[in-house]
């Protein structure tokens, strides 16, 4: 929500009259001081959005306060002061508080579903902030959020995968209620959010592999440059629902430099709908942005999740620190799900991060089942990752 500032205002002000932390104000509005003058400087107030609503005879500002529980200067504010107009059929801005996730995350959830929620998201909670890390081998965005000024840094991605897009859903959901916990000051799964908020900083890529993601969900139109090439790899047929690479038929989580070397000779020598993983390591757009990301970003840990089987991969080749133990093993308590330490698999991201930094990554397999996993397994899902979501900004 949008407001025109005034000269006898302070950020500090509108935190009260809002019920908003200042640490919120401040940061969506990191074009001003908190000393400025706000005098007609237009002002983000996180956590609202403006409804019209339309006056009676009988009604004034007062009374329209009192009828919807709110303060009268709020009121003042929106309408700029101005009572000339409150007469029968004439209408006013009313601020309306946030309380329910926009995020529907039970749905095949569409890369346009994302950037679209993303841009709501933005326009309510305007201290997180987005920016574009690259761009897919089809030109889509891939967009990563920042939430939170704390000195710990924690990245978070989903589908790497194209049939497990099921975690951007989880993902995107967890985001939301987590912006919504913080902005009202609430408990998220019995954490205090806000307290997160500044102990920690996270970095979020929800959807690393979007053509992919498109196509195993909408399949590719008849004037796609790339479709004889996609249908060709997949063997002739147009049922997209097993492929998991990015749309040069690369597996984007085989194509990091952490002896890649190794993994290449025992997988597929030429592009497939799985399992490929490239003709030298960092070859894909996806996978050039993600690591430009990670070196540019000094993480202190990161997340990657995929489905399916229940389980939390935590080492590799035995560079990962001694705590990551400790965190996993809250990760498990939290999920129910089993922390295992290696695997005789090489090249993946968190097998990078882990492999160049020294630092806990963890690859963390949501659901179980057959992949794509049906999206009836979304609520268990996102119930099962919540935990894993906090400890991994708290731990």
């Amino acid at each position: 929500m949008k407001v025109k500032g005034r000269a006898e205002h302070s950020l500090w002000y509108y935190s009260q009259l809002f019920n908003v932390p200042l640490s919120l104000i401040i940061d969506s509005n990191t074009n001003l001081h908190v000393k400025d003058t706000l005098h007609d400087k237009i002002i983000n107030i996180p956590g609202y959005i403006v409804k019209e609503y339309g006056i009676t005879k009988e009604d004034s500002f007062d009374s329209v306060a009192n009828k919807l529980n709110m303060n009268i200067e709020a009121l003042l504010l929106l309408n700029h002061g101005d009572l000339s107009n409150l007469n029968q059929n004439s209408k006013i801005n009313i601020p309306i508080r946030v309380t329910e996730p926009i995020v529907i995350g039970e749905q095949n959830y569409t890369y346009q579903t994302m950037i679209a929620d993303l841009k709501r998201l933005e326009e309510i909670y305007p201290f997180m902030k987005r920016n574009t890390i690259g761009y897919s081998v089809q030109n889509k965005e891939i967009p990563e959020v920042i939430v939170g000024n704390g000195e710990m840094r924690v990245h978070m991605n989903g589908s790497f995968h194209a049939n497990e897009w099921i975690t951007t859903a989880v993902l995107m959901a967890l985001l939301n209620n987590y912006l919504l916990s913080i902005t009202n000051q609430t408990s998220l799964a019995g954490i205090k959010t806000e307290p997160l908020y500044h102990y920690a900083t996270l970095s979020l890529v929800p959807m690393v592999n979007p053509d992919g993601v498109e196509l195993v969900l909408n399949g590719l139109p008849e004037d796609d440059q790339s479709r004889e090439y996609v249908i060709a790899l997949n063997e002739g047929s147009t049922d997209f629902s097993n492929w998991k690479a990015n749309i040069n038929g690369v597996d984007l989580n085989k194509q990091f430099p952490a002896k890649w070397e190794l993994e290449r000779p025992r997988k597929p020598q030429q592009p497939r709908p799985r399992d490929f993983p490239g003709f030298r390591p960092l070859s894909e757009p996806e996978t050039i942005a993600m690591a430009t990301l990670t070196m540019n970003s000094n993480f202190d840990r990161v997340i990657a999740f995929h489905t399916q089987c229940k389980e939390i991969y935590w080492g590799f080749d035995d560079r990962e620190p001694p705590y990551s133990k400790t965190i996993v093993n809250e990760f498990a308590k939290k999920s129910g799900y089993k922390p295992i330490q290696t695997l005789d698999s090489y090249s993946g991201f968190k097998d990078w991060f882990i492999y160049e930094w020294k630092r806990p990554g963890f690859t963390v397999e949501l659901g179980e089942g057959v992949n794509p996993l049906p999206i009836t397994q979304f609520k268990d899902i996102y119930n099962e990752s919540i935990g894993i979501f906090l400890a991994g900004l708290y731990m």
